[in-house]
């Protein structure tokens, strides 16, 4: 029987909703550190402390968000009710956590920034676990399934890049509008994170609304649900599964931290008037090369390599990129053009990087059920959420002891007055931790990792002779 084809309206739709969807979660991934340790000055250790708090706290949360979609019955299905209730309240808390009243200090703003960071991370959660969990009832199985998993992932790319990209030049632009002639820095980017967030949470709740008018759920589609000890079963008894997920871990925690450390290197490494500018030209050839490693490089690289040694190449392509943005910051180079070298090297991969994920969780479902007789899709798919967060969780954590131990923030008279050596630490962890997360991740991946084409094609085989 030939497989029913995904309309175009429902791709848009759905992808259209992935955009906005990864603009919140990228604004909060990135910024919240930056927004609270350097702007409101609450102590990085602090912020370290609630940003891995709250991933710890997703852990339960994520399953139970689960079960509660799973057992949900209206007339508009199990999924789109609380993608969109989860959206609208979510929106909200993303305004509410970028705008903290001026007047908190103490463990006054210490409790407002937990309150809203546990609260967006639990409103995020109820929107997006339906929205990944929905794709079964969109499409049918095999081809159209994954092509429209990998259409969402690459749309979410899109929106994750457009925050890099336009954030602290259209944050100073609105704080500097809305500021009522406040010419402090600092004070400028307070003001315009809080509006700028309040039109991201806007374009949110729009791109979702346009989601829900755009798809229809199939009525029959049942949600398999899993508990955190479903969870850890299903990886402890899929070692393919369990090494690609501790891989994803290690990957996205290098990256994510040095995400998170980048604003610093530039305000007070590079420094200069002009750092927010560089700071997002940067991001802009950075984001450009990732959405560009998914859309055109991963198809091209296809079609002479495996997608085994493809993850390969890509590891060693961010570490080479690594080691070349730690030669230039030893080297003293300011020019950001020179550092759009490691900027192709390292977004590319990762843009590549994001696309084979998505493959290797399939392709450790599909051995699952050949080795268990049981297909873990869902329980496995359902990880993927939580690991994303767990890995933004520990790099945040991470950071704020890298800003905690070398004492970076802004000084009062200058924003290039931290200490020649927190200057150095700065460049050495932001450079060599990712590296050693990378080097363990390949290293892991290449010893028990056997999930090659070769090898799923076996499995498929085998599978469909079942």
């Amino acid at each position: 029987m030939e497989e029913k084809k995904t309309s175009t309206k429902v791709k848009l739709g759905y992808g259209i909703g992935a955009v906005g969807k990864d603009m919140v979660y990228m604004l909060s991934a990135s910024y919240i550190l930056y927004y609270y340790q350097d702007l409101l000055k609450v102590p990085a250790w602090i912020m370290g402390i609630i940003l891995l708090a709250a991933r710890v706290f997703d852990a339960f949360n994520d399953p139970i968000m689960g079960v509660i979609v799973a057992k949900t019955k209206t007339k508009w299905g199990k999924f789109r009710p609380w993608l969109l209730i989860g959206t609208l309240i979510n929106a909200v808390i993303l305004y509410f956590m970028f705008a903290c009243p001026v007047n908190l200090s103490g463990s006054g703003l210490v409790a407002y920034a937990a309150f809203f960071y546990i609260m967006w991370g639990v409103t995020y959660t109820m929107m997006d676990i339906p929205f990944w969990s929905m794709v079964p009832a969109l499409t049918d199985s095999g081809k159209e399934r994954e092509s429209l998993s990998a259409f969402a992932r690459s749309a979410a790319g899109v929106g994750s890049a457009l925050i890099t990209i336009i954030t602290m030049l259209t944050v100073t632009k609105l704080g500097t509008i809305f500021g009522n002639g406040v010419t402090d820095s600092n004070s400028i980017e307070i003001i315009g994170f809080k509006y700028f967030a309040l039109i991201v949470a806007v374009i949110f709740a729009i791109f979702t609304i346009i989601t829900c008018l755009s798809i229809k759920e199939n009525p029959t589609t049942d949600m398999e649900t899993a508990s955190v000890k479903d969870m850890f079963k299903a990886l402890i008894e899929n070692d393919q599964a369990m090494i690609i997920v501790a891989t994803i871990v290690l990957v996205n925690t290098a990256i994510y931290f040095t995400s998170n450390l980048l604003i610093y290197f530039f305000k007070y490494d590079l420094a200069g008037a002009n750092w927010k500018g560089d700071y997002t030209l940067f991001n802009t050839f950075g984001g450009g090369m990732q959405i560009i490693a998914m859309m055109l490089l991963f198809p091209l690289m296809r079609k002479f390599l495996n997608t085994y040694k493809m993850f390969i190449v890509s590891i060693v392509s961010s570490m080479f990129g690594y080691l070349v943005l730690l030669a230039l910051s030893l080297l003293g180079v300011t020019s950001v053009y020179v550092f759009f070298v490691p900027a192709f090297f390292i977004f590319g991969a990762v843009g590549v990087i994001n696309v084979l994920i998505t493959i290797f969780l399939a392709n450790t479902v599909d051995y699952g059920e050949l080795k268990n007789n049981r297909r873990d899709e869902s329980v496995i798919f359902s990880m993927q959420t939580f690991v994303v967060k767990l890995a933004s969780g520990l790099s945040a954590f991470l950071a704020s002891l890298t800003l905690q131990i070398f004492n970076i923030s802004e000084d009062e008279n200058a924003i290039s007055a931290i200490a020649g050596s927190s200057v150095i630490g700065l460049r050495m962890t932001m450079t060599l931790f990712p590296m050693i997360g990378l080097i363990i991740a390949v290293i892991l991946y290449v010893k028990k990792f056997t999930l090659d084409d070769d090898k799923i094609a076996e499995i498929s085989a085998k599978l469909r002779r079942k």
